[in-house]
This record gives C-alpha cells, structure tokens and sequence, in this order.
C-alpha cells in the first residue's frame, strides 16, 4: 500500500508540472522578452558591399593604354603575336567573381616592360562586419606592408607644394614643378656609378615623386616606387598603385628593366602612367 502511494504522489507531481509548462505557453511574448538582447543582436546584420562581381581584367585596360605603358607592342612585326600581347594573360583564380588578374610582358629595343592588373572582391563572412569594413581592413594591412615613407614638412606645409599632404600626390606626379622635373631627369642620366641618381637616394627624390597616399583615387589609395639592381647592372623600377573601392581592392604593378646597363627608368613617366591606368579602372568599377 505504501508503494501506490508514493507511484500516485508522483503522478501529481507531474500532473502539475505538466499544467505549469501550458500556463507559460500562452504567454509566448514573455518568453521572447526574457532575452531582448539576443533578439537585437540577431536581427543587426552588416550590409553586403557594392560589387558582387569583377570586369575582366585583360579587357579592362585600353589598346592606347597598353600602348603607352608597353611602348614595344607596337614594335611587334608579327600581327598575330601582338594581338596575342595585347590580350596579355590571366593569372590564376578559382572563381573569378572573387579575384581576377591579368598579365602582359612586352621587349622593346629599349626595356623589356611588365604589367600586371589584378582585382579582388573582399567578401566578410562574419555578420557582424561590413564586406566593405572586411576590404578597409585587408587595404590597410597592405599599404603598413608598403612601408611609405611619413610625409616631410614641406609637403604638407607648403601651400604650393605638389601633392599638399602625405596623400594628395593627385597632381604630384602630372604637375611636379620644373625643378624637381628638371632634377629628376638630370640625376637619371648621370654616369654609370649612379651616385647621383635621384631614384637610387630617396633622400634625393623629389618630394612629390616619393611612395604615398593618393586622396583623389577611390575610397582609399596609395603609391609606392621601388628601384632595385645596381650601377653596373640594368636598373628596374616597379611602381606599384593600390586603391580601394567599396568592397574591390585594385592593385597595379608596372615595371620596367632598360636594355642598357646603368639605365634608370623614369620615375615620373612611369607613374604618370600607372596612374592613369588607376583612374581608368576606377572609372570601369564606377566608383
């Protein structure tokens, strides 16, 4: 008898769970207010970026454009082999929604040039950050790879200054004034011990041909310039501009290697050139 009543003790017990747990469910919103912040914070989700796909890079750029930075296409005698370098070549990708790039390798009687275009869409996988905060901070990282030089005191202290600022370099390189052009040209034909040459001593370069931010070029931008080898070798110059736009980052990389041992090229030709290229791809992108 003692065990009946303990087997109807907890039927009780259950039965009134069993009438607590239907009670709560008529009141489906106190459950859902018992928690607010869980709710919140499911329902903020971070906007996708402007570009869901890529242009095709090896038809991005313009026979002109091509024509300018790889002046010994238009020297190829074979008409099928330049038509072939002018559609340059794409680089690997595994979905070219994502990243895509084109390259094109020209020899003239003068230098041999390199060019390289290469676009990539960043895309967050993390809700709770923008596709365009996820391609701020990938730009980021690699301008700090970059190691750009901090702007000197005449750059953004002289009103006059080409470039006023660590990033306005926008007329820097098309508007140098005479003297530094005059400078710059001087120094590029000295003789072969290069000791004079401005774009061996950076500390001899002029100010606006200088790695930098670029303002007028994207969402954010930058240009760096390189100059490897020796004076007794043929002198390469790899200028390389990085922008950003939205959630596309956009990377060129020009070089140039002379024929001619003792050769530097150009600073300011090759730069004015890669960036025109930069604005062109902006201008495809739309931003």
């Amino acid at each position: 008898m003692q065990r009946k009543a303990y087997v109807s003790g907890v039927a009780a017990l259950l039965a009134g769970l069993l009438a607590g747990c239907t009670g709560g469910s008529s009141g489906g919103s106190s459950t859902d207010d018992a928690n607010p912040g869980d709710a919140g914070t499911a329902s903020v989700v971070a906007q996708p970026g402007k570009y869901r796909t890529l242009p095709g890079p090896c038809s991005a750029v313009s026979q002109d454009t091509l024509d300018s930075l790889l002046p010994g296409i238009k020297q190829i005698a074979d008409a099928d082999q330049r038509e072939k370098a002018y559609e340059g070549e794409a680089t690997l990708a595994y979905d070219n929604d994502r990243k895509a790039g084109c390259r094109w390798k020209v020899d003239s009687t003068k230098a041999t040039d390199h060019l390289l275009v290469d676009f990539e869409r960043v895309v967050s996988y993390d809700n709770s950050v923008s596709d365009d905060t996820q391609a701020q901070e990938l730009f980021a990282a690699k301008e700090t790879a970059a190691d750009l030089p901090e702007p000197t005191s005449s750059d953004s202290g002289s009103p006059s200054a080409s470039g006023s600022g660590s990033g306005s370099g926008s007329s820097d390189a098309g508007s140098a004034d005479p003297s530094s052009s005059a400078s710059a040209s001087a120094s590029s034909s000295v003789s072969p011990s290069g000791s004079g040459s401005a774009s061996a001593s950076p500390s001899a370069t002029p100010s606006s041909l200088q790695p930098r931010t670029l303002d007028d070029l994207g969402d954010d931008a930058f240009l760096d310039d390189a100059l490897s080898g020796s004076a007794s070798t043929a002198r390469q110059r790899t200028v390389t501009v990085v922008f950003r736009t939205s959630n596309v980052i956009v990377t060129i990389e020009y070089e140039e290697q002379p024929a001619t041992v003792g050769t530097v090229p150009d600073s300011k030709e090759m730069q004015d050139r890669a960036r025109n290229l930069a604005a062109q791809l902006a201008d495809t992108l739309g931003g």
